[in-house]
């Protein structure tokens, strides 16, 4: 299961905020069966994830592989690397070029470079599933299923004031990364999260409450990895999905998807809101016939999508 990214070298490239770039470094993995041989899945990685979705260091290799969820022995995984988040070693220091939908773009030209003419499902959590809604967007007939996982099709007031606050510290800390993560753990988790971990107990080693020696150590496990450049673009990403933007009315967008559309909410997110997910619901029940919601329930917050596998598997096994 273990394999490095390959690599598309895409030419001419234009962001929506009109910045050129010559030559942009698209980068994928592939597990399972070969490309063209069976079902197609895409899938597109959260804010610290990357394409290495299975195998060893895999961060969704709890659903997806050999007879999971996601069986790898039936269908191709294929998951690209978001320009510029640094797996693949290259990274964009004018984060603020781009947007979700730009990421969205170079994807599908990722998927047309490798001659994909229809996906079976795009699978995403987060600002991964922000992207894949992006990606339908702009192609209606790109999949067969599209599966949002806490996320949605906009960057709320909350998320985007939270994205304000990651970047301030990104900009202005002396520890940027090890910081931004530290807030945002606390979006990512909950008080009911945080107080059946740790109960106030006390870390006698460090005379530090648990809590604080936890997060210290997100802090300093991602800083080892992460890059503040790769930080500072995944986080614009994740403040600027909108599928209406400069575009046509949510309705009309949408109307137009053929995609069977699977919305998975988690009813604690603080970021990607349950209602919020409820409302775009039922929206789209108006118009469409194939659109469902479901939701997980957890006192984990929005960080449910990569500990809640049992409910993820029971939730998405009809569609695999």
């Amino acid at each position: 299961m273990e394999n490095k990214p390959s690599s598309i070298t895409l030419q001419n490239f234009t962001t929506e905020s009109g910045a050129f770039y010559a030559a942009l470094n698209l980068s994928f993995q592939v597990f399972g069966p070969e490309l063209h041989t069976e079902p197609i899945v895409l899938v597109n990685h959260a804010l610290t994830g990357n394409s290495q979705v299975v195998g060893e260091k895999g961060w969704w290799n709890d659903l997806i592989g050999e007879h999971k969820t996601i069986d790898t022995t039936k269908y191709t995984i294929l998951a690209f690397n978001v320009p510029g988040n640094g797996f693949d070693g290259f990274s964009i220091e004018n984060y603020s070029d781009f947007n979700a939908r730009d990421i969205a773009r170079i994807f599908i030209k990722g998927i047309r470079f490798l001659e994909i003419k229809k996906l079976y499902a795009i699978i995403g959590g987060s600002v991964g599933g922000g992207i894949a809604w992006e990606m339908v967007a702009l192609e209606p007939k790109i999949t067969q299923h599209l599966i949002p996982i806490a996320t949605d099709w906009k960057s709320t007031d909350w998320l985007i004031a939270n994205c304000f606050l990651q970047e301030q510290i990104l900009k202005n800390s002396s520890k940027p990364i090890e910081d931004a993560r530290i807030h945002a753990m606390l979006c990512y988790r909950t008080p009911e999260s945080f107080a059946a971990k740790f109960q106030r107990s006390i870390n006698e080693e460090l005379s530090i409450f648990n809590v604080e020696s936890w997060l210290l150590h997100h802090g300093k496990k991602l800083q080892k990895r992460f890059q503040i450049s790769s930080y500072k673009m995944m986080n614009q990403l994740l403040k600027t999905i909108d599928v209406t933007r400069n575009s046509a009315s949510f309705e009309e967008i949408t109307s137009r998807i053929e995609a069977d559309i699977h919305i998975i909410g988690i009813n604690s997110d603080l970021f990607f809101t349950a209602n919020e997910n409820k409302a775009t619901y039922e929206e789209l029940r108006k118009y469409k016939n194939k659109v469902s919601y479901q939701e997980i329930v957890s006192i984990h917050g929005h960080d449910a999508f990569l500990i809640e596998y049992k409910q993820l598997h029971n939730l998405l096994q009809d569609i695999f």
